[in-house]
């Protein structure tokens, strides 16, 4: 079932059929406008040489209806039939989204066939090539998530997939926090709060106060819901705080699951009791 992007979902989520939220990073419009003038420039290169080609191996004279078949014909071919079959070959992947480091996807993140392939590429037609782009970008601009008239048309969209690292905070519980640590109750997270935050952490050191400030105390109030109950310390400390809390006890978690599953491994690899050996 297609997914619907929800306006009050988080940024970059799209929810689908069954109520599930996927947390995405959709490619923004400028940088689809990038892929796509690469992808527009490879094109025409591609019938230039095309028509060049043919008109050196076959110097005939066509009347004016033939010519205007072959014409046609070239056209379908590089603006329709090629883009759907790279795309649908590469897994919505075409020159320009290499280049960007974007894919294609379907709303609900699967892989995109060929009938979506072909729906981006025939609107595209229309939005890139006759109008120069226009109404792409006019749409793009207004829809939350930088979608095409292809993509709403087709239930796809582009994701970025060259994710920026997550610089990895090493901070420990602030000695004004340890005891709260130990019955402090934070729950997970949601990963882009927990992105923000672990940035901030990482940068911390290198903002201006008054920025260092507000960012603290903006990411607090919004990691304030998460956490119970909320000590009366500086922001900064409070983030701090529940980060080592949480990696902490994710840590825990995955121990305890490792060795669960280091003592059941005797009994999920036995064979039943008197299944044959084969």
């Amino acid at each position: 079932m297609a997914a619907q992007p929800e306006s009050d979902a988080p940024g970059g989520a799209f929810v689908v059929g069954e109520a599930v939220a996927l947390d995405v990073r959709t490619a923004s419009v400028f940088l689809r406008a990038a892929g796509a003038a690469i992808d527009v420039l490879a094109t025409l290169l591609a019938i230039a040489l095309t028509v060049l080609i043919a008109v050196n191996i076959a110097p005939l004279e066509l009347d004016s209806a033939l010519g205007r078949a072959v014409a046609v014909a070239i056209l379908v071919t590089f603006l329709v039939i090629v883009p759907t079959v790279v795309e649908t070959a590469s897994s919505g992947r075409s020159l320009g989204k290499l280049a960007i480091g974007a894919r294609v996807v379907r709303d609900d993140g699967g892989a995109i066939q060929a009938r979506h392939a072909f729906v981006r590429a025939l609107v595209g037609v229309l939005e890139i090539y006759l109008t120069f782009g226009g109404v792409a970008l006019a749409v793009g601009f207004l829809n939350p998530h930088g979608k095409r008239l292809g993509d709403i048309l087709a239930g796809t969209h582009a994701q970025a997939e060259r994710v920026p690292h997550v610089p990895r905070v090493e901070t420990g519980v602030p000695i004004e926090l340890a005891e709260w640590a130990h019955t402090a109750d934070v729950v997970r997270l949601p990963a882009p709060l927990a992105r923000r935050i672990a940035q901030f952490l990482a940068q911390a050191p290198h903002l201006a106060p008054a920025s260092r400030s507000r960012l603290a105390e903006s990411l607090a109030r919004d990691a304030a819901p998460y956490v119970s109950p909320v000590p009366a310390v500086a922001p900064e400390a409070l983030l701090a705080g529940i980060v080592a809390v949480r990696r902490h006890r994710d840590a825990t978690a995955l121990a305890l699951e490792s060795e669960r599953m280091r003592a059941l491994e005797p009994v999920l690899g036995a064979r039943p009791a008197g299944f044959p050996i084969r």
